[in-house]
């Protein structure tokens, strides 16, 4: 086994309750020299804990790594996306050396590109494999230079990345066709975003511009491409308008059911409430590669979708569900209570909203609820 990394911290964990930020330098065989990288860990972090985290690897770090860690970390902490570890690279006193490529092959070249492109895939990220909880998921973000590097990792036979991030890439020759033909043919969900504006660099943005143009007749249903031209952006503020953007795209599936989502597809699917329900986080979890817990919000979705159509039987899943998610919280008594009045049986309605009141209240099951719901049935 190479021992190719040393580590030496430079940070500390900040309060649990904020997200962390770790600073460690790694001793490279391949690049032959130790490269500064930045981490940041999800809020309430538990190193000892079952949860997997999608892997978030910024290009260009000593500017790059902060703007998106703090998208991350707002995005994450509305349930937009999941709780995320990002990976900041630096690369200021070597970027061009990093990121360069063959004059006539127009991949990685020897002096310095292909020593960056293993750094990366056989060695920063099997290291954060081995000593964070980390998912399968992973997604690269660069700019410039960067954004044009990225796209290598896309013709390994297995992909590293699944999510692509490429603000104003400067693309190298021969580029946006290998790009068409691989995205076009590729089996995996592959989740891939570019950008530029309208005050961008001209050259780069005529070359992003066909780029987006063969990209967007792409018909690959496995391919999940989204392209942004900013207006009244240049090449580095473009950025910051891009990285929002960018999570909804990659992250759209994940995000808590809308109303446009309620109306559009919850109420129209045909197999009813629960069900799509049921379809939406196996979709989640088959996209990503890891579980969600079932949030509050769509459980209220579907609790609507299901009084709208009467339908007791989504209703009575629903309240399994409920338990089965939430045992120690007033959701679960206030879930089975309903689904009793559906059902019409009162009695066992009144017992269930009576029991919710010794457990927690979330965020919108509260104690004065069940009260009022108790009220009403003695009433009866």
């Amino acid at each position: 086994m190479n021992k190719f990394i040393v580590l030496i911290c430079f940070g500390f964990f900040f309060q649990i309750a904020t997200s962390q930020v770790i600073y460690e330098t790694i001793e490279s065989s391949k690049l032959g020299e130790t490269r500064e990288i930045k981490i940041q860990l999800p809020r309430n972090y538990d190193p000892e804990g079952d949860i997997s985290y999608p892997l978030v690897v910024v290009l260009d770090g000593d500017y790059l790594f902060e703007p998106m860690t703090g998208n991350v970390d707002y995005h994450s902490y509305w349930g937009d996306m999941p709780k995320s570890i990002v990976i900041g690279v630096n690369q200021a006193k070597k970027r061009d050396e990093d990121l360069s490529f063959s004059d006539t092959t127009y991949f990685p070249s020897d002096e310095g590109g292909s020593q960056f492109f293993e750094f990366i895939g056989m060695e920063l990220i099997p290291y954060i494999n081995d000593n964070y909880l980390t998912s399968d998921f992973r997604i690269v973000v660069g700019h410039d230079q960067s954004a044009n590097f990225l796209n290598y990792w896309l013709f390994k036979d297995k992909p590293l990345f699944r999510g692509y991030i490429a603000f104003s890439p400067d693309l190298s020759p021969e580029m946006v066709n290998r790009l068409n033909e691989k995205l076009a043919i590729t089996t995996e969900d592959t989740f891939y975003y570019l950008a530029t504006a309208d005050n961008d660099v001209k050259g780069l943005r005529e070359d992003i511009l066909a780029c987006n143009t063969l990209l967007s007749a792409i018909e690959n249903p496995k391919l999940h491409y989204r392209f942004d031209d900013f207006t009244d952006a240049d090449h580095y503020s473009l950025v910051g308008l891009g990285i929002p953007k960018a999570i909804n795209e990659i992250f759209g599936l994940y995000k808590p059911i809308n109303k446009q989502e309620y109306v559009e597809k919850v109420l129209t699917y045909e197999e009813g409430p629960y069900a799509y329900l049921m379809k939406k986080y196996e979709d989640i979890e088959f996209f990503y590669g890891f579980e969600k817990k079932v949030v509050e919000n769509d459980l209220r979705a579907i609790l609507a979708a299901t009084k709208k159509k009467d339908d007791i039987e989504s209703m009575k899943s629903l309240s399994k569900l409920a338990r089965n998610e939430y045992p120690e919280s007033m959701i679960s008594a206030y879930y089975s209570g309903l689904y009793y009045e559906m059902a019409g049986n009162d009695r066992k309605a009144l017992v269930q909203y009576q029991s919710g009141l010794l457990l927690e209240s979330s965020e919108f099951v509260n104690k004065d609820m069940l009260l009022d719901k108790i009220y009403d049935l003695q009433e009866k």
